[in-house]
């Protein structure tokens, strides 16, 4: 096992001022995900209008050739084939070319500018008042004109602005259809506070105009909410990404939640810790005379073995160290039973080690080294790429420990500290006495447990 994870932190306070670059990097890398994930809204928007203007088209086509008597009923006049051929074809082009706008946008991680969605969203917007004037070109009845389907139209931009995931957009959209909506009302029929039509009432035009624009409010209201929720799962995503880059995926889901629930900080401390380390005994030579594929194999289901024992006494897996790996109980998350749990789970894995040897084809055997004491425990590395970990005499010494288990034939050996500390829950354990140790001044007392 390597002894280079082994050495000394040079001083916790050194990582210090990395922090507020990590803390611009974090905000910048959630402004570029809330970014993505408003181009795919406003891409999603884009297409289904597109889909939506397609469907009325083929419907409107369809209508002429079947039922051109009923067409010219419902407007008062015949409805020409270039109508519907001059009005949505270069519509629905444009939604497209404009979805493919926003996939160029996503793919270079640019921004829509804001001037760039008003415009849109006024173009949009503008498309049923474009109806409604090239209807009135054919010479129909004003009246029936602006009670046609086409006006409700707006109300399907309106909804749809909401996937635009602005709270300012959609109230633009709503006050644009409005303004346009009462605007072509006013110059195109003969309006009256008294008149004989309610078709020509100021008070009936200015209270639609009203309930498109309290439309665009309300779809303004869902899309803040709708962005609100984007930012908290944005929010919650990045921060169980940055808990797992930091601790290791091999963390287990639970302490995961620990952690997040304890706002798991980056800061370097010196803290009690109890450091275990596994080690597969001749792994390496029994690898030789087997295939890669066999090897991680092997590995990987001896791996899934001990750490889920290693969870379920509250440790955590801190890293993998070729045929090996380093837990520790008690840190990140305190536990007053540090030294009992990780003594319960190296018990627990080598009874679960000798249950999976019957049935396996490669039996293994591993050494297990466990010690207790203050350590630096916190985050290493490059502004670019850290890792929580646990450093300092304390880890060095349980990885001696572990290592002493080649000379006395054992498999679990632990320190007189860890010994104290896990008090009843100790079991039968017998004394080797002073021991030296490489690297100690002074013999170390040293306990097999198994």
């Amino acid at each position: 096992m390597s002894s280079a994870v082994l050495e000394a932190l040079p001083d916790a306070a050194s990582d210090q001022p990395a922090a507020p670059r990590e803390s611009i990097a974090a905000a910048a890398t959630f402004a570029e995900l809330l970014n993505r994930e408003v181009l795919r809204s406003e891409r999603r928007r884009v297409l289904t209008l597109a889909a939506a203007l397609s469907a009325i088209f083929a419907l409107v086509l369809l209508a002429l050739v079947v039922a051109p008597d009923l067409i010219a009923f419902i407007f008062h006049g015949p409805i020409p084939w270039r109508a519907p051929l001059t009005l949505f074809p270069p519509f629905i082009a444009y939604e497209l070319s404009v979805a493919g706008l926003l996939t160029f946008f996503e793919r270079r991680g640019r921004r829509h500018p804001m001037l760039g969605r008003y415009a849109n969203a006024l173009i949009e917007t503008s498309f049923p008042t474009i109806m409604l004037l090239v209807f009135r070109s054919l010479s129909l009845d004003p009246r029936a004109a602006f009670a046609a389907w086409p006006v409700w139209l707006y109300f399907v931009f309106i909804i749809l602005s909401t996937l635009r995931l602005d709270f300012a957009l959609s109230l633009f959209t709503g006050a644009v259809a409005a303004v346009e909506l009462f605007a072509i009302a006013y110059f195109q029929l003969d309006l009256s506070w008294r008149p004989d039509d309610f078709n020509q009432s100021f008070l009936f035009h200015l209270t639609r105009s009203a309930v498109l624009l309290a439309s665009g409010v309300f779809a303004g209201l869902v899309a803040r909410t709708l962005k609100s929720q984007f930012e908290r799962a944005l929010a919650a995503a990045s921060a169980r990404d940055r808990v797992t880059n930091l601790f290791g995926q091999h963390v287990s889901p639970q302490v995961v939640d620990r952690l997040l629930a304890m706002g798991a900080g980056e800061t370097s401390e010196m803290r009690r810790v109890c450091v275990m380390f596994v080690d597969i005994r001749g792994f390496t030579a029994a690898a030789r005379d087997r295939s890669p594929a066999e090897v991680v194999a092997r590995l990987e289901a001896a791996f899934a073995l001990l750490v889920e024992i290693v969870d379920g006494q509250h440790g955590v897996v801190n890293k993998f160290l070729g045929d090996g790996f380093l837990a520790m109980f008690g840190a990140p998350i305190d536990d007053p039973l540090a030294a009992a749990h990780a003594i319960a789970a190296a018990r627990e894995m080598l009874s679960a080690v000798e249950e999976s040897n019957r049935d396996h084809v490669w039996p293994i055997r591993i050494g297990i080294g466990v010690h207790i004491g203050e350590a630096v425990t916190g985050t290493v590395g490059s502004p670019r790429r850290k890792e929580y970990t646990v450093i300092g005499d304390t880890v060095n010494l349980a990885s001696r420990l572990e290592a002493l288990n080649k000379d006395f034939g054992s498999q679990l050996l632990i320190s007189d500290a860890a010994r104290i500390a896990a008090g009843e829950a100790l079991g039968e354990a017998a004394p080797l006495g002073p021991i030296e140790i490489r690297g100690y001044a002074q013999p170390v007392t040293v306990w097999r447990l198994a």
